[in-house]
Formats: C-alpha cells, sequence, structure tokens
C-alpha cells in the first residue's frame, strides 16, 4: 500500500468526508487490493436469521468468508472457481468463479475496477448518518436485483441486498482493516476427505 504524507492523507479524508457514495465506492475500490473485517448478516423475508463471521479478500477474484455462528460454513474464490464447503452436510460445492460471480455483490467487492461495466451507481443520499449508492446488475438473470452500499469517511459499512426471491440481506462490517498481509493460502481450497464434492 501506498504511504502518502500526513498532509496528504488528512486532505484525502476530509475530501471523502464530504463525497457521495458512488465517489465513495470508486475510491474505496480504488484504493483497496486487500481486505479483512467482521460482518453481522440478518435475512429478512420470511424466517428471520442471522448469522456473523469474517472476510478477507485479495482482488481481482480472491476471497474468503468464513461463517462461524450459527453455522459452520466456508467460502472461498481462489480466482479460478468458487468453492463453498459445509461442514455439516459433508458436502462442498464448486463452479466457475466467472461463471459464480458475474454481477453479484462478491464481484463489487473482489472484483476488477470496471464497476459502470456491470453496474448502473446511483446515490442515494445520506441516511442514518451513512452516504448511500445503489447498484442495479446490468444483467437480469443474476440472483440480486439490487445492492445497496453505505459509507463513512471512505469507509464501508453496511451493504443491503434484494434477491429475485423476495429476500432482504443486510451485512454489517466492523474491524474493517484495507490492504493487510494475507496468506496466499487463504484463498486455497482442497476439499477434506470423504466430503461429497458437487461441480459444474
Amino acid at each position: 500500500m501506498i504511504r502518502f504524507v500526513v498532509i496528504a492523507g488528512m486532505s484525502l479524508c476530509a475530501a471523502l468526508a464530504h463525497a457521495d457514495g458512488v465517489a465513495q465506492l470508486k475510491q474505496f475500490v480504488h484504493d483497496t487490493r486487500a481486505l479483512s473485517a467482521r460482518f453481522q448478516q440478518e435475512v429478512t423475508g420470511g424466517q428471520t436469521q442471522r448469522a456473523s463471521g469474517t472476510l478477507e479478500l485479495q482482488r481481482p477474484g480472491q476471497f474468503r468468508w468464513t461463517y462461524d455462528t450459527p453455522y459452520d460454513q466456508l467460502i472461498v474464490g481462489d480466482g479460478k472457481r468458487l468453492w463453498v464447503y459445509d461442514k455439516a452436510l459433508a458436502q462442498v460445492t464448486t463452479r466457475k468463479l466467472d461463471d459464480a460471480l458475474g454481477s453479484s455483490p462478491a464481484a463489487l467487492l473482489a472484483g476488477n475496477n470496471d464497476l459502470e461495466r456491470n453496474y448502473q451507481l446511483k446515490n442515494q443520499g445520506v441516511k442514518d448518518g451513512l452516504d448511500w449508492l445503489e447498484a442495479t446488475p446490468k444483467q437480469a438473470e443474476g440472483t440480486f436485483k439490487t445492492v445497496r452500499m453505505g459509507f463513512k469517511s471512505g469507509e464501508l459499512i453496511k451493504m443491503e441486498l434484494a434477491d429475485n426471491f423476495g429476500q432482504h440481506t443486510t451485512l454489517t462490517f466492523s474491524a474493517l482493516q484495507k490492504n493487510p498481509k494475507l496468506a496466499a493460502g487463504r484463498f486455497s481450497f482442497t476439499p477434506p476427505k470423504g466430503v461429497d464434492v458437487l461441480s459444474d
């Protein structure tokens, strides 16, 4: 990560504090090559489901979502394939990463910098102290209809996802670190012995 002098860094923070949601997203993606954070997840639109875990990503295309409560599930993108390991079911599902990501929310965080190729971006103003934007996939065949992202002073705080099945998912991030040093092995996955592997 390029280290700016103190004055330049203070100027950037001041600018981001007054930037709209779309500007903050673009700056966030431009500046963030790696990321780690904790997340709280809530899914509504039926029976409310809550989960939590950790997120690590190395752009482009590598990420690791680890759910630790209430179930044990691991999702890894190794740059070529997506792996989903459900420990309780002793099952691994894998498919090509490009096919799996498409215009999904994961592509917003772990994809390349060309956001507006796949999304229509629109500012949503300020709510609850956050600068919001809405990202609508240009390809209608994806799982998600819209993704809303809330920023504060250049930091991603929330994502709200509306899918095509009437569900609404809210992700709240904490302990977020930009550009940490992450071991390459964090983004590789080998199915454990004895599990069922379902592949495309």
